[in-house]
C-alpha cells in the first residue's frame, strides 16, 4: 500500500491547489482529512476532504459550494450502517454520491447528480458514508462499486 499512498500523493500534488477562498469559508468548521480511493485496477487515489460528521454538517454539506477541485470532496460519515437518502437541495455543482459500505467497498454510485434538485438519491442499501466528489470524477478515474475507500487518520491524533 505504501507504493499507492505515494502515487496518490503525487496525484495529489498535481492537482489544482486547495479551492477558491470563497469554498474554504463556505465549509469553516468542516474538519478536513484525507481518503484514499483504491480502484479494481490497483489505482489509488488520494482525495482531500471535508468531513460532515454531525447532523447540522450533514445536513449543510455541500451547499452553495461552487468550485472543487479535482481531487477534493466531502464525506458524510455516519456511526452505523443505515439506509441513507441525500438530495441536492441548494447545491451548485453537479456531483458523483459513492456510497459507502461498512466493509469500506462502494455499495453504488450516483453519477452526475442534479443541481439545485429536491429528488431523492438513496444509497440502496446500508452504509456508513458517503463521498462526495465533482460529476464524472468516477467515470475518469476508473471508479466502481466493489473498489474500496478508506479514511486515512489525521496526524497526531
Amino acid at each position: 500500500m505504501t507504493r499507492y499512498l505515494a502515487t496518490a500523493i503525487l496525484l495529489l500534488a498535481g492537482a489544482t491547489a486547495c479551492s477558491a477562498a470563497g469554498t474554504a469559508e463556505r465549509l469553516a468548521g468542516f474538519p478536513r482529512g484525507h481518503v484514499m480511493l483504491v480502484t479494481a485496477a490497483q489505482r489509488c487515489l488520494l482525495l482531500d476532504v471535508w468531513f460532515a460528521t454531525t447532523e447540522a454538517q450533514r445536513s449543510r454539506g455541500l451547499m452553495y459550494v461552487d468550485e472543487l477541485g479535482e481531487f477534493e470532496g466531502m464525506y458524510f460519515a455516519y456511526r452505523e450502517p443505515a439506509l441513507i437518502t441525500m438530495w441536492m437541495k441548494n447545491t451548485v455543482l453537479s456531483l458523483d454520491m459513492l456510497f459507502v459500505d461498512a466493509d469500506g467497498r462502494i455499495a453504488r454510485i450516483a453519477a452526475a447528480t442534479k443541481p439545485w434538485s429536491d429528488d431523492l438519491i438513496r444509497s440502496g442499501g446500508p452504509v456508513v458514508g458517503v463521498l462526495e466528489v465533482n460529476a464524472r470524477f468516477a467515470a475518469t478515474w476508473g471508479v466502481a462499486p466493489g473498489d474500496r475507500l478508506e479514511v486515512l487518520p489525521l496526524a497526531g491524533r
